[in-house]
């Protein structure tokens, strides 16, 4: 295939008079060879054929003439191609529409009749009534009265019956008059629902009025508008272009064969065709990929704002004595009584109108409090995700499938059609997302299967039918898979494989220390977990089985006792495989060392738990020393922590006394008897708060002290790693600031 260059396009945008011109023939359409269908919403549009010199139409609706601008690419084999223009109608705004022809601008509100005629002030009309037609400018719109029906006052019968209640027309109801100036200078008034029709003789402004209609129907995105390529030689071209499409969507059917690996997967692809064109033998393509798109204002006519010069003097447009006397301006001033005044003085005013669940590791929760833990970055035992397989590569951005046979597909329809059928690699298994505990129950597994993309086509996301040699298996989901890529899909209960904890079987977690760091006031502890579990197996169906068992726990990890490993990348889960034979019931143990790692703010360390940390066999010399020295320097934090404590219960006991003192003497008053400054109660009120003065000191004190002693504690332990730490003397017993 050759490669195509592109013409280089001059757009212009004609005239409405010569749009309305080009509409009045018929023109070519350039046939559709070609549609390529995005997972974004868009469809790229192909029509190829010779443009004869003259003008051919593009067919596109109205809300997709700016995608098409925007997108529109002319290719041809030779580059001899020479596009004057693309012409078509302006796609007019609704505001637009209303201004155009002087209807309110509010764009939301409903156009009534007497809008209608309330934009016809000033215009040329013909009115027709009562086989009349009578033509003149259009003067006033008014409210008419409604016309009533004449009633026949009934003589009452029987004393005290009222005559009837007048009626009206109904056709005079909310009715208008419509004042004319007649073309011979005679004022004539109609009645509206008198009126049979109201006709612009301006041909300009009727064209305004049926492009405001059309732009405020209901219908205006779906009005079909033409872009007509204007073309000066008779050359084969291709026009693509992008538009609006109902996304495709895939389905598959997923056929295992029984005792095997090997399967095969059918792709079917759901299309529509929502436009008002047939398609006829177009070839279609289906992209799996999402390309960025937008949606841009271009084909409306946009106008820009200009600021208001406005000149010094406000001058007004109405002359001020247009419709007054100077003595209706200046009023009859009956306000202002006898007071007498002279003054002078104009105003003026201007307006303006605008407008699958994933489950981490858990937290590890052991010796010292505030402590959270994670996996390892410091020591290493293992990769359990080194056992799944390479992530897919594929060339380019997109994967494209294009359908064997090109299409025919009606006007607004939709088709399900093939779009690949390929020889797949599916292991069938059974998925267990934890093992049952004894006593609770039967504990089923999940059919399910690995299915790995073994084919060199990209799978679109989908729904997937699975069928086995007993017929229809279940359903699931296939998320997107590139070549070599691989996903583990469930789809129902296996009722004939249980697994569950071994009741006989009991054993506790086992930590192995390996490195202890202090960083950014954290102390972190590197250790090695070794942990055993013990399942009971059944099968008791007639095949084997290959049962999986998803591990909660970390990567760096190993794992002895399964019969193979593997790694679950979409729950970031390792996994256990047994070997379950047909009709078996066996118990199984795994052995699992994890590398893990438990964080405790400084903070949050004891006495307690560091004498225990110390204590570990695993630790050097070294780090056994300086864990020893920060015992002795946090004994010395607990004791004035705990002076702490004390200092601040004294404060709250001397505020409550206070408290107590000041209640008594309000309640006393003048009534204490006591000469002035003699009185007891007074003067006890100012021992208690010099006490809590010289206590609130004696705490501050107190936590400045705290804080020196936990940073001796910080620095002391900031030299855990170090290959050398430095000796320092074991720290004296300091005197604690007395409360």
């Amino acid at each position: 295939m050759r490669w195509m260059s592109l013409v280089v396009v001059g757009v212009a945008l004609s005239s409405m008079g010569c749009a309305a011109k080009q509409k009045s023939a018929a023109q070519p359409v350039l046939p559709l060879t070609t549609v390529r269908l995005y997972e974004t919403g868009v469809g790229y549009f192909e029509r190829a054929g010779t443009l004869d010199g003259g003008t051919d139409t593009l067919p596109v609706p109205a809300s997709h003439v700016d995608d098409a601008l925007k997108t529109l690419i002319v290719m041809t084999d030779g580059g001899k191609a020479q596009v004057s223009a693309v012409e078509f109608d302006s796609v007019m705004s609704r505001g637009l529409a209303r201004s155009l022809a002087a209807l309110p601008l509010d764009s939301d509100s409903p156009v009534s009749y007497e809008d209608v005629l309330n934009s016809l002030k000033g215009v040329e009309l013909e009115v027709v009534s009562a086989n009349k037609t009578v033509r003149g400018k259009l003067v006033e719109v008014t409210k008419a009265p409604a016309v009533p029906i004449d009633v026949l006052e009934q003589t009452s019968k029987s004393e005290g019956e009222k005559p009837s209640e007048p009626r009206y027309l109904p056709d005079t109801e909310n009715d208008h008059y419509l004042t004319l100036l007649s073309e011979d200078g005679t004022l004539r008034r109609f009645r509206a629902s008198q009126v049979a029709s109201v006709r612009p003789t301006d041909p300009i402004l009727a064209n305004r009025l049926g492009s405001a209609a059309g732009a405020l129907s209901g219908r205006a995105a779906q009005i079909q508008r033409g872009l007509r390529v204007l073309a000066t030689e008779a050359v084969p071209v291709r026009l693509g272009y992008i538009a609006e499409t109902p996304v495709w969507r895939s389905t598959y059917r997923l056929v295992l064969e029984p005792g095997s690996r090997n399967a095969k997967i059918q792709g079917w692809a759901l299309i529509h065709n929502d436009t008002d064109e047939p398609w006829k033998n177009v070839q279609v393509e289906l992209v799996n990929g999402r390309p960025d798109s937008f949606l841009f204002p271009l084909s409306a006519p946009r106008y820009s704002r200009r600021p208001l010069a406005e000149p010094p003097e406000k001058l007004s447009t109405v002359p001020q004595l247009a419709d007054q006397t100077p003595d209706q301006i200046w009023g009859d001033n009956i306000e202002t009584g006898s007071s007498t005044g002279v003054g002078y003085g104009y105003g003026s005013g201007y307006g303006r109108l605008g407008g699958s669940h994933r489950t981490k590791a858990p937290s590890v929760r052991m010796g010292m409090a505030s402590v959270t833990g994670g996996e390892s970055d410091e020591i290493s035992i293992g990769n359990l995700a080194d056992v799944a397989q390479s992530t897919g590569v594929e060339a380019g951005a997109l994967f494209s499938y294009r359908l064997a046979n090109k299409l025919q597909l009606r006007a607004h329809g939709s088709a399900l059609v093939p779009f690949t059928s390929q020889a797949v690699e599916a292991r069938r298994l059974t998925w267990f997302d934890e093992a049952g505990s004894p006593g609770s129950g039967t504990s089923y597994g999940r059919s399910g299967v690995r299915l790995t993309n073994t084919s060199g086509q990209t799978l679109p996301t989908g729904p997937v039918s699975i069928y086995e040699r007993t017929g229809f298996s279940g359903e699931t989901g296939i998320p997107r898979l590139k070549p070599k890529e691989r996903a583990f899909m469930n789809f129902g209960v296996d009722l004939d494989v249980e697994l569950e904890f071994d009741p006989e079987f009991r054993s506790k977690p086992v930590e192995d220390l390996k490195k202890v760091r202090f960083e950014n006031g954290v102390m972190i502890e590197h250790y090695v977990q070794r942990s055993e579990a013990a399942y009971v197996l059944t099968n008791r169906s007639g095949a084997p089985r290959d049962v999986y068992l998803a591990l909660n726990i970390v990567k760096n990890s190993k794992v002895q006792g399964a019969d193979e490993l593997d790694f679950d990348l979409e729950s970031d889960k390792p996994l256990a495989v047994f070997a379950a034979q047909a009709k078996s019931k066996s118990q199984r143990k795994l052995v699992i060392e994890q590398a893990l790692q438990r964080r405790s703010p400084l903070y949050s360390l004891d006495v307690n738990g560091m004498k225990e940390l110390a204590k570990k066999p695993e630790l050097t010399d070294g780090e056994r020393k300086i864990l020893g020295e920060a015992v002795l320097l946090l004994e010395l934090v607990e004791k004035v922590s705990t002076a702490l404590s004390d200092a601040n219960k004294e404060v709250e006991r001397i505020q409550s006394d206070l408290e107590r003192m000041r209640e008594h003497l309000k309640a006393l008053g003048d009534k204490s008897g006591s000469p002035a400054g003699a009185n007891p109660i007074v003067t006890r009120i100012l021992e208690l708060e010099d006490r809590l003065s010289k206590q609130r000191r004696a705490v501050e004190t107190l936590e400045d002290s705290q804080r020196e002693k936990r940073d001796d504690v910080k620095k002391k332990l900031e030299t855990l790693g170090e290959d050398t730490p430095p000796a320092s003397p074991a720290p004296s017993a300091q005197p604690v600031p007395k409360p």
